[in-house]
């Protein structure tokens, strides 16, 4: 009892001095200026904008794309088919904006394992813009979205722009509790890499870029076989001498309301794709948990006859989390929801910490309705097809790319 007495207070100890970096990369992201506005005219930008089936609110959510306060720009729209249910609401938009230039790119299936990938390829050869910006359905902007993440990529030793947001969730306890997730946990590891280290990945619901920089990584084709594609656009616009900002723009990001194990088997895909990238950024994550180790020093001062340290322990895990809702998500993503919401975190946290571990159980995961074998580097292989079979699919899509 003594050993776990022993390792609940080093694991709190480690999740304070992560909430006391988390609140000062809080302040220093705070206090970043914002590259000055300029007074020429911005370049041409192509919006890449990757559909897949109808989602809560995506009329909504696309249509902010199509209100930008922005002076030149397109949106190449991409879709495995035309009888795709999220075409009708592109072409309702298209003719309730006709001053906005839009095409739509039909991919057929996707030939190799990231179905995103796949379609952004050919999306990426019907672009006419060099300044390329790649985001995801499920996000809504703000009308200055566009100016605010292009600016940064005028400066040359820029490569790419990405964004924090929150998680918006459309109904259910457990889109909330994801949504938190999105707000707090998410924001809290990427405010602390970017203080401690500089952005050396990216987040795919916002991905800004230069064609020069997209073209020198190598494009697209190398991100077709891997699940974290958000992650290696990131790292090789980092490994090639470029920065990758991380703007003060924040975006929203819907969460689908689901069902308890859709809602689970979501979320570890993700934490399984975050194992198989950063493997060791992985395993340190678990230090980051409170309400797990306040549970184990209660449980340890209950048996060892120390009940008030155990429940003074578990009383500091709950607070902590507390504050690291107030600090992360209502300070830095301006997330009212997770500030109203803060005494609902310990709970989140502690699902965050059963996720993690069962991250570690088997190299399966469930991408719209395929199942993929993860390799270490975060490569995957979709599960019943042969290795052959890919490599002849891949033929299709490397020239495009």
């Amino acid at each position: 009892m003594i050993f776990l007495f022993l390792l609940a207070i080093t694991g709190l100890l480690s999740c304070t001095a992560f909430l006391f970096l988390v609140i000062v990369a809080a302040v220093r992201f705070s206090r970043r200026p914002v590259a000055a506005a300029v007074a020429e005219n911005y370049p041409p930008v192509t919006l890449l904008k990757p559909l897949c089936g109808l989602e809560p609110r995506l009329e909504e959510n696309l249509e902010s794309f199509f209100l930008q306060d922005y002076p030149a720009f397109e949106i190449v729209f991409g879709a495995r088919d035309a009888e795709d249910p999220a075409l009708v609401i592109v072409r309702a938009l298209a003719r309730r904006y006709p001053e906005v230039p839009t095409e739509i790119v039909l991919s057929g299936s996707p030939t190799r394992p990231n179905a995103k990938i796949c379609s952004l390829t050919r999306m990426y050869a019907a672009a006419s813009a060099d300044y390329l910006v790649i985001s995801d359905s499920d996000v809504r902007v703000a009308r200055n979205y566009l100016r605010e993440i292009v600016r940064p990529l005028l400066d040359p030793n820029n490569g790419m722009v990405t964004c924090l947001y929150r998680g918006i969730p459309t109904g259910g306890i457990w889109a909330t509790l994801e949504a938190l997730g999105m707000s707090v946990e998410m924001t809290s590891g990427v405010i602390v890499a970017d203080m401690l280290e500089g952005m050396r990945f990216a987040l795919g619901p916002t991905m800004a870029i230069r064609r020069d920089v997209l073209k020198s990584v190598g494009g697209l084709a190398p991100l077709l076989d891997y699940c974290a594609d958000d992650y290696l656009l990131g790292e090789r616009v980092y490994q090639s001498g470029r920065r990758v900002v991380l703007s003060k723009h924040v975006i929203d990001h819907v969460v689908v309301g689901r069902s308890f194990s859709e809602s689970m088997l979501h979320q570890v895909r993700w934490m399984k794709s975050t194992r198989f990238s950063r493997p060791k950024g992985h395993v340190g994550h678990g230090l980051t948990f409170a309400v797990p180790f306040g549970l184990l020093a209660l449980a340890a001062g209950w048996a060892t006859g120390h009940p008030w340290i155990g429940v003074s322990l578990f009383a500091w895990s709950l607070v902590n989390r507390v504050l690291l809702a107030m600090v992360a998500g209502g300070t830095v993503v301006r997330d009212w929801r997770a500030l109203r919401l803060c005494w609902l975190y310990p709970v989140r946290d502690l699902i965050g910490f059963l996720l993690w571990c069962a991250s570690f159980f088997g190299s399966t995961v469930v991408w719209r309705a395929d199942r993929y074998r993860l390799q270490p580097g975060g490569k995957m292989s979709r599960v019943g097809v042969t290795a052959e079979t890919e490599e002849q699919s891949a033929v299709a899509v490397d020239h495009l790319a």
